[in-house]
């Protein structure tokens, strides 16, 4: 492994320029709420998943996975990929309306989950105001094929482009629904426990406080940047005023979050990635 690899994508990538944000903590809880809609891959994660009991558990898990696949070395992307396609093949579920047997991995679940999580991240950025052009928009998912190979997809398979990404989710939509699955993870997403630290004692009668107030907003604000199609599977308006709503949102949690110390802003993994590239650029010393 080479000391300066940057792995998949690298400094000059689209993808590095959209996950420069810290704005796409929103868009991660976007795209649970859009992956609870199909039926199948919802029954694969309530089956097979302790998201109830170890919530911020797995998604420090699933953060780290996607850090480590944008800002690790070619080989640590490539290790987290194989512990992942290992794990799922593993994994079985029930069809919850046919009684079916399935694999968690098979090609359509996957595609599905990879689809809403890069179109998430690229939705929830753009709204929040970071300026690509459509050539960007396109180069991002042409390169987070690289991501789906990881998981077990053949690239070729994967949506390359926004107009493909909007096809595939024309095509896909006869399959989603509303189930009792997705009902109960929504209202879980919208108000998981928080960690103890972040707790107020219930002791003392005080179940909310700032803490619990915050992840509402977060939380809210993700639903209202889903696609008007999808929100109105979730019983509400696909209005453009929730839209524009949305967006202001997004906008003002995008600059607050800008005005923090890079240290909060960049974890360890990307900071150490931005410092292998350095090295690769740095102009050597004379002599």
């Amino acid at each position: 492994m080479k000391s300066d690899d940057v792995g998949l994508f690298g400094p000059g990538s689209v993808t590095w320029k959209v996950h420069e944000e810290p704005i796409l903590l929103v868009a991660g809880l976007r795209s649970l709420y859009l992956q609870a809609l199909h039926p199948r891959a919802m029954a694969g994660v309530a089956q097979n998943s302790n998201y109830r009991t170890d919530a911020w558990g797995r998604l420090v898990r699933t953060a780290t996975y996607v850090a480590t696949t944008i800002y690790g070395t070619t080989a640590e992307a490539e290790a987290a990929g194989l512990r992942l396609r290992r794990l799922h093949a593993r994994m079985r579920a029930t069809d919850p309306a046919t009684g079916e047997e399935f694999r968690i991995d098979e090609p359509d679940l996957l595609r599905w989950v990879h689809v809403t999580e890069i179109e998430s991240f690229l939705d929830t950025a753009r709204r929040a105001g970071l300026p690509l052009t459509g050539d960007e928009v396109d180069g991002y998912y042409t390169e987070q094929r690289r991501a789906a190979a990881l998981v077990g997809l053949d690239p070729q398979t994967v949506p390359g482009s926004a107009a493909e990404v909007a096809e595939y989710y024309r095509r896909i939509r006869p399959e989603l629904r509303m189930t009792r699955e997705a009902a109960e993870t929504a209202l879980f997403l919208t108000a998981p426990p928080l960690p103890w630290k972040l707790s107020l004692p219930v002791r003392v009668g005080l179940t909310l406080g700032p803490p619990r107030w915050a992840y509402f907003g977060i939380a809210g604000t993700a639903l209202a940047l889903l696609p008007a199609w999808a929100r109105r599977m979730y019983g509400g308006l696909g209005l453009p005023t929730t839209a524009l709503s949305a967006d202001l949102t997004v906008r003002a949690l995008r600059l607050a979050l800008a005005a923090l110390p890079r240290r909060y802003r960049e974890g360890p993994m990307q900071q150490a990635a931005k410092e292998r590239a350095a090295r690769l650029t740095a102009t050597p010393l004379p002599g």
